[in-house]
């Protein structure tokens, strides 16, 4: 793909090392659309390595079915100009499902941490735009199916779908079934039970957790490699396991240990 000649935007920040949440730059202007850039210094859904995206902004405020293709790269600086990162140029779409686009592991944090790595302590983040075709508004619903890796989900969960993948790369490659339907139906099975593990352990019921491990056991089976959700459910297994055995006390062993505390305090004053 042809590189983009001129740089769409161009960000300093200062003591890079001391940042821990996302930082967000001022926004800015390319190919006639509002763009922002959002970085996490500790990692987005990683903790070793530094995420960066490019976000389109308020995306809420924008018409409904608002979409716009773009091309795009980052490029990771010192102070002093060397460029210590890069990424090759994507052509993606943004839209109200997916208005940030970006990379979750664009540099090791091991790098950022060695000495003299950063100048001064300051990064300088560019950002090279070619906006390719821009709709303002539409139809879209969410429910349009699409493509990701031979898994058609709906357009709203293609987020989701991309998340896992990228935090595990290899989490389908033995499926056994190559039936577009079937496919589908275990990727929503899959989802919901990612969505079951984000909620507190205590708030999940004995039925939600054993319905949750059979299905961990139905994607197994299926060639799905989970053993990165596996730790997780059994996890939430032990603690409402710890929660359900927790010794009680009645209220008549309540009241006999109040009265025998009475009686002995009577006593103890004569």
């Amino acid at each position: 793909m042809e590189k983009l000649s001129e740089k769409a935007f161009s960000w300093e920040i200062d003591n890079f090392s001391e940042r821990n949440g996302v930082i967000r730059s001022d926004p800015f202007t390319s190919g006639g659309c509002e763009w922002l850039l959002c970085v996490h210094p500790k990692g987005k859904l990683v903790d070793d390595h530094l995420s960066l995206f490019l976000h389109a902004v308020n995306p809420v405020s924008l018409l409904p079915g608002w979409r716009r293709r773009a091309s795009y790269h980052f490029v990771l600086l010192n102070q002093s100009g060397k460029v210590l990162s890069r990424t090759v140029e994507e052509l993606r779409f943004f839209c109200a499902e997916a208005e940030g686009r970006g990379s979750h592991r664009m540099l090791p944090l091991t790098k950022l941490q060695e000495e003299g790595f950063l100048e001064d302590n300051k990064l300088t983040i560019e950002v090279y735009i070619k906006v390719v075709k821009v709709v303002a508004e539409g139809n879209l619903t969410g429910n349009e199916m699409v493509d990701f890796r031979g898994f058609h989900v709906l357009n709203r969960q293609a987020v989701s779908v991309s998340n896992i993948f990228v935090l595990h790369p290899d989490v389908a490659v033995d499926i056994r079934s190559g039936i577009k339907e079937v496919k589908t139906a275990y990727m929503n099975i899959l989802l919901g039970l990612v969505e079951t593990l984000d909620k507190a352990p205590q708030s999940l019921s004995e039925t939600e957790l054993t319905n949750a491990e059979s299905e961990l056991s139905e994607l197994e089976e299926a060639g799905f490699k989970l053993d990165w959700l596996k730790p997780k459910l059994e996890e939430f297994s032990l603690k409402r396991k710890q929660a359900t055995s927790s010794p009680r006390v009645s209220p008549f062993e309540c009241i006999d240990f109040l009265v025998k505390r009475f009686f002995l305090s009577c006593f103890s004053e004569h």
